[in-house]
């Protein structure tokens, strides 16, 4: 396949630093953009590449000759005046006697090429146009697909409807040379001109939905972080021929506010704080994507056409903040048939309704996901299942419904207040227990006892202790060794069962907790109760052993407080955080159990009076002193 590499453009919005350099002779990592985009080409097996130029166009020609030097095969073109993306490819139709490739010479990318192509052969089209989401669609050309990646649409800056997908065309394109039929003679656009024309008269044209580097840097700011995103590899691993981790959200109660059924455009309504931590994972090496069911098709409340204009409303919302999805997938199916108002078409069991892993199966094989590495983030035990079903890092986020469908008994990996919390300890939380992590799977590792090496994490409510150990348990597995947690919380007094004079010590069960944890180490069986934080009640019995496991993290909020438990420790470590900030998910936990303000702010005022104290006190039992801030 040839190539053909449009580098005629002035880049005024560059300033000074383009006055006497064309635009792909820009320096990303001390070589041209132009340099970098040939060599990616050689190495995909594309040696005949012909460059359009323009503006200074001699500087290529002389940086560049023939090319042999760089190990390929150049042809020049010099437009005497602009004519367009592809009035300038119009003199080469007796060149490009096959498909092409074409190129603008003022972007910086790693695509998997052969992926691609392969992509355009099997569609058998006059041309496919990469496409991606990005964070600008409000002034992006975008692209209208349907079921089978066929463009059906192009919408144009100044001609968007209301909402709309954001599918941004990426200037790369494969195309047969049928094009030429559709070039007028002088200046012209493919985007505003050919393309169009193309779809009118019927030519198959595809877009190609891929998540790979590309971006422009046409302005200070987008060159700064072309070269920043170089300088760090972030542009070669994004390539689609590395796996990429990904999060997997929730539609309804995780990134938007939940609504029974939802099945109008306007019911839907994103959580203020979705926008932010959308762009937060864009920005990093996270691919992002929502995978919902959406029964409301098999009900019969709406059709399948009105779920994808409801995602264009979220697509176009979060778009307006800079913020964007990498894909939506959605399943409207429903298993239960034998209602009058139903669609049959649709009333099917299926491996694509959650907790069936076929929406995740299919993005990981759409955009090559490493799933291990992956995360699902929802608001019910039915995204936890699916989680689990699927081998992904699980969160229950207690936004929406909470957890409180009780569909099946499973147990997230982490619970967060809401989805932007999440996202912020995926991408940046974990870092800081890095150094205090190394120590503590040192101190671990050293241990050759026969006796599990027994780890006690204590400190006041609402400090980060769960979502530690949590993290401690996986990174301590990661690095081989056996690990379980045992949470203090099963230890306590259903809120029937408590008085207005006890303290914390009163509360759990201190006593209880010495005997079993005795019992356990000799390897007996016991019999624990089960408490739920949501109802803080015993809601039944659960069985508890060890089998043989190097480390037991014991973690509670009296942990560091229980004597026997602090002699029976090898390492004590007591979480701590900013007072405001543990006042406010202390107000956020309990409205999620459903209490009101101010009986909130009575039960706060308590716990400060006959908790508080104890667990500070508690503190100077600690090996490690680790904040939450």
């Amino acid at each position: 396949m040839k190539a053909v590499i449009l580098a005629g453009g002035r880049g005024e919005r560059l300033g000074s630093l383009i006055k006497d350099v064309p635009k792909p002779m820009i320096e990303i990592g001390g070589k041209p953009v132009l340099e970098h985009q040939i060599e990616l080409l050689r190495s995909y097996g594309i040696t005949d590449i012909y460059i359009l130029t323009g503006y200074l166009g001699h500087m290529i020609k002389n940086y560049f000759g023939d090319g042999k030097s760089f190990g390929v095969m150049l042809s020049f073109q010099q437009e005497e005046k602009p004519l367009g993306t592809s009035g300038c490819i119009r003199a080469l139709k007796n060149e490009l006697i096959e498909d092409f490739l074409v190129l603008y010479g003022d972007v910086m990318l790693d695509l998997d090429i052969d992926a691609f192509i392969n992509f355009h052969n099997s569609k058998g089209g006059s041309g496919t146009l990469f496409a991606h989401p990005n964070d600008h669609p409000y002034d992006s050309d975008l692209l209208v697909l349907d079921e089978d990646k066929r463009i059906v649409d192009i919408l144009l800056k100044d001609s968007k409807p209301e909402y709309y997908s954001n599918l941004a065309s990426a200037a790369v394109y494969i195309l047969s040379p049928r094009v030429f039929e559709y070039l007028p003679e002088g200046t012209s656009d493919f985007v505003k001109d050919v393309f169009p024309k193309m779809l009118h008269n019927a030519e198959r044209l595809y877009g190609y939905k891929s998540a790979e580097y590309i971006k422009d840097m046409g302005t200070m700011d987008r060159l700064e972080k072309v070269n920043e995103d170089f300088l760090t590899g972030r542009i070669k691993r994004l390539s689609k021929k590395n796996s990429r981790p990904a999060i997997f959200f929730d539609r309804d109660g995780t990134l938007v506010k939940e609504v029974a059924l939802l099945h109008t455009v306007e019911e839907l309504e994103i959580f203020p704080f979705a926008a932010g931590a959308l762009k937060k994972v864009s920005e990093s090496d996270f691919l992002s994507f929502i995978i919902t069911n959406q029964p409301v098709v098999a009900r019969n409340l709406c059709d399948i056409s009105t779920v994808k204009l409801i995602h264009n409303k979220l697509e176009t919302l979060l778009g307006d903040q800079g913020a964007y999805l990498n894909d939506v997938y959605f399943c409207p199916h429903h298993p239960d048939k034998g209602y009058p108002e139903e669609n049959p078409l649709y009333k099917i069991d299926c491996d694509c309704r959650k907790p069936g892993t076929g929406m995740v199966e299919k993005a990981a094989d759409d955009y090559n996901v490493d799933l291990k590495s992956s995360w699902l983030i929802g608001d019910t035990t039915t995204d936890i299942q699916t989680g689990i079903n699927a081998g992904l890092k699980t969160v229950l986020v207690r936004s929406g419904r909470g957890g409180k469908d009780k569909k099946y008994d499973v147990l997230p990996d982490y619970v967060f207040d809401n989805m932007a919390d999440a996202v912020d300890y995926i991408l940046y939380g974990t870092k800081k227990y890095e150094t205090v992590g190394e120590s503590i799977l040192d101190k671990v590792s050293a241990n050759h006892k026969e006796n599990p090496f027994i780890i006690t994490v204590g400190g006041p409510a609402r400090s980060g202790k769960s979502i530690f150990s949590a993290w401690l348990k996986d990174h301590l597995q990661r690095n081989g060794i056996s690990c379980t947690i045992i949470d203090l919380d099963n230890w306590l007094l259903g809120v029937e069962q408590r008085q207005v004079h006890m303290t914390v010590r009163d509360r759990f069960k201190y006593p209880d907790i010495e005997d079993d944890l005795n019992r356990l180490l000799k390897g007996e069986k016991v019999l624990i109760n089960h408490y739920d934080p949501y109802s803080r009640v015993i809601t039944d019995k659960q069985a508890l052993s060890l089998n043989d496991e190097k480390c037991v993290i014991v973690v509670g909020v009296p942990a560091l407080d229980i004597a026997a438990l602090r002699k029976r420790s090898s390492l004590m470590i007591y979480m701590e955080v900013d007072e405001t900030r543990r006042k406010d998910r202390f107000l956020s936990f309990y409205q999620w159990k459903g209490l009101e303000a101010g009986s909130i702010a009575e039960l706060y005022e308590t716990r400060m009076k006959d908790e508080y104290p104890i667990i500070e006190g508690s503190k100077r039992y600690a090996d490690y002193v680790i904040s939450d801030n």
